[in-house]
């Protein structure tokens, strides 16, 4: 009896393993909305290289993988595709979070030129103004932008930190590569404020994790997703001061208060 149990449970198991998957595209801006979450092809640099390709298959947000091709003979070492999962904030001040970690779990395939990587986007995104923090959980003969600033360890993990000198780009390159894991996001934002690099009123606007595709030299290659959650918690606020008594009209609304 509890050998036949065993046995339907594993197929069972294998059955759920074979299922079609809920999403599967080849465009180079296909993505999919899951739980919060939204999966990306993101083949944002693509069209001038060829062959570049990426075919994302999604189960869920937390259990996706692409397939990709692509090579570096142009020699230039140009990210091509950023296939990810990411959540987008409507600009939430970083100063409200208690905490924010998240928990990741992928595979890669060890060929070509690559990163494993978040991607940070505070105070907008990907436009004048705003800055990006990528956390490099994975390195396979990649280079950073920017130039080497210092060694920091932060959430238990020692990263060689970059920035350019605009401080628009800043990158946390592990020292060592970890595949799965949790990454405390709100220390490395609270440290890069600290060090005066982007305002301590700054806003969060998007926290993507993915891959940044250079090269596979010339072959498809899989990169694959098995967890991947994001634990953010906002402090308690302070409460309104109460009207005034006997007054007879109400604050004017502020410019964000008539934008919303």
């Amino acid at each position: 009896m509890i050998s036949t149990t065993i046995a339907l449970a594993a197929a069972a198991l294998l059955a759920i393993a074979a299922a079609d998957p809920a999403f599967v595209t080849s465009n180079p801006n296909g993505g999919w909305t899951d739980g919060g979450y939204y999966v990306h092809n993101n083949m944002w640099n693509s069209a001038k290289y060829d062959p570049c390709t990426s075919r994302l298959s999604a189960w869920s947000h937390d259990n996706w993988h692409v397939v990709a091709r692509m090579n570096n003979n142009a020699r230039d070492g140009a990210v091509k595709i950023y296939p990810n999962v990411h959540r987008d904030y409507r600009s939430v001040p970083i100063a409200t979070f208690d905490s924010m970690t998240s928990t990741f779990s992928a595979t890669s395939p060890h060929i070509g030129i690559y990163n494993v990587a978040y991607d940070i986007w505070i105070n907008g995104i990907a436009r004048p103004g705003c800055t990006e923090i990528m956390i490099w959980t994975e390195n396979f003969k990649q280079v950073p932008g920017g130039k080497y600033v210092e060694d920091v360890t932060l959430g238990g993990q020692l990263y060689k930190v970059y920035k350019n000198s605009s401080g628009s780009y800043i990158a946390f390159v592990a020292a060592t590569n970890f595949t799965s894991g949790t990454v405390d996001l709100l220390s490395i934002m609270k440290w890069a404020i600290g060090k005066g690099w982007f305002p301590g009123k700054s806003t969060l606007n998007q926290i993507c994790f993915g891959v940044e595709f250079v090269s596979t030299d010339d072959t498809e290659a899989t990169f694959a997703v098995s967890a991947f959650s994001i634990d953010a918690k906002i402090g308690p606020q302070p409460e309104a001061a109460p009207p005034v008594t006997g007054a007879t009209h109400s604050t004017p609304a502020t410019s964000a208060d008539k934008t919303k």
